[in-house]
């Protein structure tokens, strides 16, 4: 196995430069799986393809989702430096090719590629920082980064729609390169050293099952609503994957060196922390993707506007991150944490489900910040636990476990949300006329409505929301119950790179 090295001294730009470059990493991915959205119908319009444009956002989830396992394992085989440096070389090179795109299947197959060194990224990030730091300190670190995963994910609509409307949809892809290669080229010189190879025979059969399992759930979460829930497409893919998972462990038990260790799937920890990751991530998506979408019709606000209201969530989802990362350096309080996280969030589930067309501003300003704070104490706190539960060997599938499961989850939380929410506004507004050009399948064609029933729809809209949170809730519930049962121990990673002596506070500002 790789061996560990000594951190760079810091003339090579020491602790403070490889997190600057690892945080750019995470950004540049995170972006990537947002950033598109406000700019989709001008691609559309532009490379004439209205009929398949969704595949320019899913082909960016499938490929990431389904090659997360494979970088994790090449990483604890080959040394994560390399394997790094690489995922972000093939991020950058697919940059370009989605920015110079002339037509929409290049641009699909570029998504692709992208999705492929986006998915290496970040949970070789995550895994770096498991080799760089000791188990103490992983939760500050880790947290860092859960809070430029999650402003990303607000700021990401926002940066599309600009570049959309002042520049050209081809900057959302282009600006990665100056950010890009310059994180690359930091990382190349302030990353630990990577060990030396190792001979062991890649689990090829054991990786194409799972990113198969992986296909199968992002094609259902995706296309679901779209292609029918009840069509062929998707009940034979929901059949094939059953199968495949069921054939998964087998598969990796004969194998010599497995994706999945058969043992990391029979921990309990690992187990219990990737479903908790996997509801804690669809509630978390089904409010970063939707609340905007209620603040715009309902409210009536610009995509820019309404990125300014969700700034109490933002503010509450950094602070507890920040907040958790350092709790976290104490293990026994991981439980006590999670547990307040999972308690916070579910508060702001059911506060959102109370939203209506007169919610005001500063109200719904207090149900954001409580929906952040608990959003924000989850995510790290789990990635942590699972870290401090495996040898060293082991932490860059452990970290792609959970990695994967929080993808997952998301693809999930937006789907079942869209799907309850459309479904909710439909049957809300049967009974309003259409011949104006309103469409109940179309939220956003509410304007087409006369003035004296435009307010009966924003009413259905805003109670179609507060209802998909409600049902959402449960979600959270669950991870409650399995996080009760959660026993974090201290990790058995052994010493970290950075010498005990060299703690966050010398290296890195506090964050």
């Amino acid at each position: 196995m790789p061996k560990t090295q000594p951190v760079p001294s810091p003339r090579t730009g020491g602790v403070a430069a490889a997190m600057s470059a690892l945080i750019l990493a995470v950004l540049l991915a995170a972006l990537d799986q947002t950033i598109v959205s406000t700019a989709l119908p001008r691609i559309a319009e532009d490379l004439n393809g209205f009929d398949d444009i969704a595949w320019v956002s899913a082909a960016y989830l499938l490929a990431s989702t389904a090659v997360t396992p494979l970088w994790g394992k090449l990483g604890d085989m080959f040394g994560r430096k390399r394997l790094y440096l690489a995922s972000t070389s093939v991020f950058l090179i697919a940059s370009a090719a989605c920015g110079l795109a002339q037509n929409l299947p290049e641009l699909i197959g570029a998504r692709v590629l992208q999705g492929v060194g986006g998915g290496g990224m970040i949970v070789l990030t995550f895994a770096l920082v498991g080799d760089i730091v000791a188990p103490d300190e992983r939760g500050r670190y880790q947290g860092m980064f859960g809070s430029v995963y999650g402003v990303a994910s607000i700021v990401g609509p926002l940066l599309g729609g600009v570049f959309t409307d002042q520049l050209s949809w081809r900057w959302a892809f282009l600006v990665n390169l100056p950010v890009g290669i310059v994180a690359l080229a930091v990382a190349a010189r302030a990353l630990p050293a990577a060990g030396r190879g190792t001979r062991a025979r890649i689990d090829y059969l054991g990786a194409t099952v799972l990113a198969a399992i992986a296909t199968g759930l992002v094609l259902v979460t995706s296309f679901g609503e779209r292609w029918g829930w009840g069509s062929p497409a998707i009940v034979g893919l929901i059949a094939a994957t059953v199968v495949l998972a069921m054939l998964l462990v087998p598969v990796e038990r004969r194998a010599a060196a497995p994706v999945l260790p058969p043992a990391m799937l029979g921990s309990r920890t690992v187990v219990f922390s990737s479903l908790i990751g996997f509801f804690a991530n669809a509630a978390m998506f089904a409010v970063l993707v939707y609340l905007p979408t209620y603040l715009q019709i309902v409210h009536g606000v610009s995509a820019t506007l309404s990125g300014i209201h969700m700034l109490p969530l933002v503010a509450g989802l950094v602070i507890s991150q920040s907040l958790a990362g350092r709790w976290a350096a104490h293990v026994e309080r991981l439980r006590v944490i999670l547990l307040g996280g999972l308690v916070a969030n579910l508060a702001g589930l059911l506060l959102l489900g109370t939203i209506g067309a007169g919610t005001g501003t500063l109200v719904l300003s207090v149900y954001f910040l409580v929906t952040g704070i608990g959003i924000g104490m989850v995510p790290m706190v789990v990635l942590t636990t699972v870290q401090n539960s495996v040898p060293a060997s082991d932490l860059g599938a452990a970290s792609a476990v959970v990695t994967f499961a929080r993808s997952i989850g998301a693809a999930f939380g937006v789907a079942v949300f869209g799907t309850l929410l459309n479904t909710g506004f439909a049957h809300r507004t049967h009974a309003l006329p259409t011949a104006g050009g309103f469409d109940a399948a179309r939220p956003d064609t509410i304007g087409h409505l006369p003035a004296t029933l435009r307010d009966s729809a924003l009413d259905a809209f805003a109670h179609a929301t507060a209802a998909g949170y409600l049902w959402i809730a449960p979600a959270l519930a669950t991870g409650i119950v399995l996080a009760l049962f959660l026993r974090p121990a201290r990790g058995t990673a052994g010493k970290a790179v950075i010498p005990r002596r060299a703690t966050v506070e010398e290296s890195v500002p506090a964050a």
